[in-house]
């Protein structure tokens, strides 16, 4: 299949799915939809229809290896089960849409009802990315999330990233215990009511990204066993379960037509694919992206971008778009609060010397031994990526919700030590994710939360405050009991951001102080830095001395950057001022705290201090923490600026 070229005047778009159910002829007075689901464990399928004309049982022919299709009279609306060798229901593993949840029938859907207002729209090229991460249940659903969009375009971030939708069990889930991938959850709205979500942030110039699990299934409403047993690898297992057989056409034809249908049918931009690493099946990604990136329209900028916790470079060479960077995060996280338990302990010993190689060449474990890993090597060299191939972030829902009580990162650490790292996250070339609500300084806890009832309810609380024994903090039961229960509703209540903020109180007020700080460093980036990303290459980063002569947790990283400039940084996270031998050639382009740079002139980096300079051909531009009047004017700037490539 060859790439069509973008169509400005198409207002209605539709993957034409193979499976599942395809309404055909929509526009007729008698439509009809095919319905077709591969069966491979049963000898006989029905569907049952539960709504309208035709409802009742049809018999389902066998087509061969497995697969059975009939057609029936009946069009957008219609409930339906396929009833397996006559006794029990189940939904539609392809369902558009489950109305009444995981057990219940599914709909069929018009995928060409939706009017696309903003039809020229064709993405951003990635080195504009400033991703937005953001749990679409905790903001409201699609609605609550369509209301927000104005003040995150506003803030400086060219892209969200939404947090799994396929349908799960429940009102309330972080989304990655899925069981329909096609679905998108109804707890939080219709799938035309997330279409207007993602064609409003088109029309701000936003660009969307959807988390996707392709690794497993979760625990409750995964009918696949009960009729299509080779979907599944007997006898391997995974955490979550028996692996997923990825060899299968089959199965690798329902995953990657998935992918598809998110960015053909809902013109989403780019997919996270979650935890690569638990697919085990190198060739089979590489593949995947080689037909997603053959089956979307020509001339959209469309990517793909990876969790692996195997650091496996090559993936990202030609196939992938990108990398989260769990190094980064783990280095840094590790600075600014001294937690070593866990993964952490990864990253225990000299982390500044991790991050120094984490800006210098990519990833921190590049093939070296990990001691949580047993001492087996870790990674592959990525120093010939270019600084975008890595996603990094002080902050993510793993991050936060993984932890027993969900803080944020206010709750561990000083907040001029996180400034000083969020100066880094924003302005370095890797691509910045935030975790909604992080702009603004975010104190309130994102924890893990669920929508179980009866055993497997009590199975993820007990399971979870388990799983904390091994920490020092929970030791001491009673301490554990303490651990917020998953399925309670205040665990999610707690963990929603508030709907508003009114600038009257002193919260709010220092809240805004959070959110102008990072207004003017993703204004800088804009205007400065991300036009200059494409060939982008590390000069080296090198560490800091204190006075006595040791090693500091501070550092200087250099880039060459598209237009042959000079990005410089220095990061100081160390409790004292260290000397900075390398001067500053250019202009000062961002700092914090305020006028820090005329103890760097001095040759002096102060406590908790970021900086970053320019060499060549930039404006007069400085800002900082105080510096609110010059992230107003540049947000506008980099508005007007999309309209050129964006919508009409």
């Amino acid at each position: 299949m060859h790439e069509r070229p973008i169509d400005p005047h198409a207002h209605h778009h539709a993957h034409c799915l193979p499976f599942g159910a395809q309404l055909l002829g929509a526009a007729s007075a008698k439509p009809r939809t095919r319905f077709r689901l591969w069966a491979p464990s049963c000898a006989k399928v029905q569907v049952m229809i539960e709504s309208g004309p035709a409802k009742g049982l049809l018999d389902m022919n066998q087509t061969g290896n497995g697969w059975f299709e009939t057609e029936a009279e009946c069009g957008a609306g219609t409930l339906y089960r396929y009833k397996l060798d006559g006794a029990l229901l189940v939904p539609d593993p392809a369902s558009r849409f489950q109305p009444q949840d995981v057990h219940g029938p599914s709909e069929v859907i018009d995928p060409r009802a939706y009017h696309w207002q903003h039809t020229h729209w064709s993405g951003r090229p990635w080195e504009e990315t400033v991703l937005y991460e953001l749990h679409v249940g905790a903001l409201g659903g699609y609605a609550g999330v369509t209301k927000r969009l104005p003040e995150i375009a506003a803030l400086g971030v060219t892209a969200i990233e939404l947090m799994p939708l396929n349908d799960f069990p429940g009102q309330r889930n972080w989304g990655y215990d899925g069981v329909l991938p096609y679905a998108p959850d109804s707890a939080y709205g219709r799938p035309d009511d997330l279409k207007a979500l993602i064609d409003a942030a088109h029309g701000l110039c936003l660009a969307v990204f959807l988390d996707v699990v392709y690794n497993h299934f979760g625990p409750d409403g995964n009918y696949l066993r009960q009729y299509a047993k080779p979907f599944f690898r007997e006898g391997t297992h995974t955490p979550w379960g028996l692996a997923i057989d990825f060899e299968r056409s089959e199965v690798s034809e329902f995953f990657s037509d998935n992918a598809l249908y998110w960015l053909n049918e809902y013109r989403i931009d780019g997919l996270r694919l979650d935890a690569v690493h638990a697919i085990d099946n190198d060739a089979w990604l590489r593949g995947f992206a080689d037909h997603v990136r053959a089956h979307v329209q020509h001339g959209r900028h469309v990517h793909l971008v990876l969790e692996n916790e195997r650091n496996t470079a090559n993936l990202l060479d030609t196939h992938f778009t990108a990398q989260w960077n769990d190094d980064a995060h783990n280095t840094l996280h590790v600075l600014l609060t001294g937690e070593h338990e866990g993964y952490y302990a990864a990253y225990a010993d000299q982390p500044i010397h991790k991050l120094a190689r984490i800006l210098g060449s990519g990833f921190g474990y590049q093939g070296d031994p990990s001691p949580i890993h047993h001492g087996k090597p870790r990674g592959q060299p990525s120093g010939h990526l270019p600084p975008a191939s890595f996603v990094m972030f002080l902050q993510n829902h793993d991050q936060i919700g993984n932890r027993a009580m969900g803080e944020r990162l206010r709750a561990l650490c000083a907040d001029d030590a996180l400034l000083a790292a969020t100066g880094l996250l924003l302005l370095s070339p890797q691509i910045p994710l935030l975790f909604m609500d992080e702009e603004y300084g975010s104190k309130l806890p994102f924890l893990f939360f669920t929508d179980y009832t009866g055993e497997l309810a009590n199975a993820v609380r007990e399971g979870r405050r388990k799983e904390f024994a091994r920490f020092s903090a929970f030791a001491d039961e009673k301490r554990r009991a303490l651990i917020p229960d998953p399925n309670d509703p205040r665990t999610f209540a707690k963990s929603s951001p508030p709907t508003a903020r009114s600038n009257d109180t002193p919260e709010d007020k220092e809240s805004f102080e959070w959110m102008h700080f990072y207004k003017s460093a993703l204004a800088v980036r804009a205007k400065l830095i991300a036009p200059r990303l494409q060939r982008a290459k590390p000069l080296g980063a090198a560490v800091l001395k204190a006075n006595g002569g040791h090693d500091a947790n501070a550092l200087v990283a250099r880039w060459k950057l598209d237009d042959g400039e000079t990005l410089s940084i220095a990061l100081n996270l160390a409790n004292e001022t260290v000397w900075l031998d390398v001067q500053p050639e250019g202009k000062v382009i961002f700092e914090t705290p305020p006028r820090v740079r005329d103890r760097v002139d001095a040759g002096e980096l102060p406590s908790n201090a970021f900086v970053a300079w320019m060499t060549g051909d930039v404006c007069e531009y400085a800002v900082g923490h105080d510096a609110r009047k010059n992230a107003d004017a540049d947000a506008a700037w980099d508005q007007s600026k999309c309209s050129a490539w964006g919508p009409e």
